[in-house]
């Protein structure tokens, strides 16, 4: 596979930078594809076509962590161990998310709305509950931290079964929110253009980031929680496949998994704070 020969894990973990653009390079090629062959149906196909390329690394990147579970029993030096793993997925899925951006940002509207049809759909519902249900911040604190624990345990449930199933989550979430990027810059820089003119259109990239600083501001520790969700499952998943089932080791991958979904929980804990209190403060 021409894609998989790009990287290996264990150089992965050691330059993880490098997973930023072979998460764009993995994207691009996936939007590009799908509107090529699937054009009708690009706005998942994309999705799709981007896990698909992620696969051998993610599930390398599995196998690697349950092996780490079974040789190394200080607590802390496991996490360090974990933590490599969490920041190689977490910049392929930033790469990700900026190319799915780009090219929502840089392609014809006519083909941006084959390209992200459900994700503009996925978009305008979640714009309209919040425009018909006004409440509290409290209770939108609620709600928004029931949604992402909920989200979390669908990337435990299909990393378990599928081993490398968290990334389907996590590659969709990167789809709405490079749309949701992607349509903040191009609305922004449509009515600065109708405002001021072509010659101020330089702004477009004082839009860039500030619409990358609303969005990943609460998004990367969301995302965070998602992957050690994901990875946790994945661990339990791959320790099943070696038949560990039943066993002491098992015992140990399981303590270690449940260590990891708290660390998840108290990510999400943050991202949602962040979302209600901090971002609509700066933003």
């Amino acid at each position: 596979m021409v894609l998989e020969s790009m990287i290996n894990i264990f150089r992965a973990e050691k330059k993880p930078l490098e997973l930023f653009y072979i998460g764009f390079a993995y994207a691009t090629i996936g939007v590009f594809l799908s509107l090529w062959i699937f054009k009708e149906y690009a706005s998942m196909i994309m999705v799709f076509l981007t896990v698909l390329a992620c696969i051998p690394l993610v599930f390398s990147a599995l196998k690697v962590e349950e092996k780490k579970d079974l040789e190394i029993d200080d607590t802390l030096s496991l996490m360090k161990e974990h933590a490599k793993a969490l920041a190689v997925i977490t910049f392929l899925f930033l790469g990700i998310t900026l190319a799915f951006s780009f090219w929502y940002t840089m392609l014809p509207q006519g083909l941006v709305e084959v390209l992200f049809r459900t994700q503009t759909q996925t978009i305008a519902g979640i714009n309209n509950y919040a425009a018909g249900n006004v409440v509290q911040a409290s209770s939108l604190f609620r709600l928004i931290l029931l949604n992402n624990i909920k989200v979390m345990t669908f990337c435990d449930f299909f990393a378990f079964i599928y081993g490398f199933g968290a990334m389907f989550i996590l590659a969709w979430n990167a789809s709405v929110i490079g749309a949701a990027i992607g349509n903040f810059i191009r609305t922004r820089v449509e009515a600065t253009a109708a405002t001021v003119g072509l010659g101020k259109v330089a702004n477009y990239f004082q839009f860039l980031t500030l619409s990358l600083s609303r969005y990943l501001i609460h998004g990367i520790p969301e995302i965070i929680a998602y992957v050690i969700s994901g990875l946790a499952g994945g661990i339990i998943s791959v320790a099943i496949i070696r038949h560990d089932f039943g066993t002491k080791q098992f015992e140990r991958i399981l303590f270690d998994s449940s260590e990891l979904i708290i660390v998840a929980l108290l990510f999400l804990v943050l991202a949602a704070f962040i979302e209600v209190y901090i971002t609509p403060v700066l933003f």
